[in-house]
């Protein structure tokens, strides 16, 4: 029974990330939605934040009220500094990307995500390639096993495997192949806000990393971001957007996008987020990135009446095993990690102060006078010890000894 809990409680981050990567594959086909409908994305992401942030602050408030540590202002400084790049600069430029070029592409092209993370967690020596070992060489080789297999999927299509014909689709791509929009007019500045996006959102990963060493409490640092990049955006939106009717919500496409995206696409994934990095690292949670593409490309036939070719069949099966490659490498390198004698056996030093009381009135007849030559007291030997008296006619009222202890 033991062993069976354990498996669970091992698998326990990669099932949250599972559900994360399907949220946020909804989340992005009801943005193109929106997109298609005329909405100003700038102003649906300031809304995705001030929906995040109402379901987040009073969740936080309940679930950590008697185990949150003080906030400090390095903590508040991180916190609006994730929530900048984050959640103002990084889903800015995601959905802007998104309205520019295609779901199947900006799914895709998230993987970067993995290798920039990787990147940036080496520069803050966050992780270590260990290229003479066998995890370091897995972390690697399944990065880019996971890069090569989403790019596969989007860029091959090969002949038709599956065409599930249902009668939906939900959106209009003008593209039935899902990979780039090659006649809009602006893919470039998609695609460079598609690369910015990705960009930012590896150094927010990195922030959170940072962020969770001082504040280990997930809703409530999931709620300190969404209020401030609420804020933020906000504030943007309304330098760049002056019309009022585009901040008008009804019951269309434009309240479905916003109510999903900030509860479950934030508020939720967020806090997923948070939990995985907190238990295995960025890079645990960037290698997840992948598995968005094959959630499009096995909904695209039911949904958006795509068909599945053999591109996305190579594409989908190779970023499976990119995966638990990477996967692999990260275990093997946690568990050489938990055995190191460096870590297990850990000496610390620090002084241990002793006091021993005695009689104002005089000492008694078994404590015996302190050799302060040779360091003993009633025959025993006090090593590297100090020896304070703080009686003026010599009868030690209090005996203090400092000394090194090992353990």
């Amino acid at each position: 029974m033991t062993s069976i809990r354990n498996v669970i409680l091992g698998l326990k981050p990669t099932i949250l990330m599972l559900i994360a990567q399907t949220i946020l594959s909804v989340s992005n086909v009801l943005f193109k939605l929106a997109s298609n409908d005329g909405s100003d994305l700038k102003i649906l992401v300031a809304y995705r934040f001030l929906f995040a942030a109402a379901f987040m602050v009073p969740v936080a408030f309940f679930v950590e009220r008697n185990k949150r540590p003080k906030l400090t202002w390095r903590v508040i400084w991180q916190s609006f500094l994730s929530a900048f790049v984050g959640g103002l600069l990084s889903q800015n430029l995601f959905v802007l990307s998104l309205a520019l070029t295609s779901v199947t592409f900006v799914t895709a092209i998230t993987n970067l995500v993995t290798a920039f993370t990787f990147i940036l967690a080496i520069c803050f020596r966050l992780e270590k390639i260990n290229w003479d070992k066998a995890s370091g060489k897995a972390k690697v080789t399944g990065t880019l096993l996971s890069l090569g297999g989403a790019m596969v999927l989007t860029l091959y299509k090969g002949p038709n495997l599956i065409n599930w014909n249902t009668h939906l689709n939900l959106v209009n791509h003008g593209n039935h192949h899902g990979g780039l929009a090659r006649t809009h007019p602006h893919m470039i500045v998609g695609v460079c806000s598609a690369l910015g996006s990705i960009t930012f959102y590896a150094l927010w990963m990195i922030l959170q990393a940072k962020i969770a060493e001082h504040y280990p409490c997930p809703y409530s640092s999931t709620a300190l971001m969404t209020t401030m990049t609420s804020i933020q955006c906000t504030l943007y939106s309304l330098c760049m957007q002056r019309d009022w009717s585009q901040w008008e919500l009804g019951w269309n496409i434009r309240l479905l996008t916003v109510a999903y995206s900030g509860l479950m696409a934030t508020g939720v994934t967020f806090t997923l987020f948070a939990w995985c990095i907190r238990m295995r690292g960025p890079l645990f949670v960037s290698a997840f990135s992948p598995l968005m593409v094959l959630i499009v490309a096995l909904t695209g036939p039911l949904v958006l009446n795509e068909t599945v070719h053999l591109g996305s069949m190579l594409g989908g099966i190779t970023i499976i095993c990119g995966l638990y490659v990477l996967l692999w490498g990260k275990a093997k390198e946690m568990k050489g990690t938990a055995q190191s004698p460096e870590t297990s056996s850990k000496v610390i030093r620090q002084p241990v102060e002793i006091v021993l009381s005695a009689s104002s009135s005089g000492a008694s007849e078994n404590h015996k006078p302190v050799d302060r030559n040779n360091g003993t007291l009633n025959g025993v030997t006090m090593h590297h010890a100090s020896v304070a008296a703080t009686n003026t006619d010599e009868k030690f009222d209090e005996i203090r000894i400092v000394e090194d202890q090992v353990y």
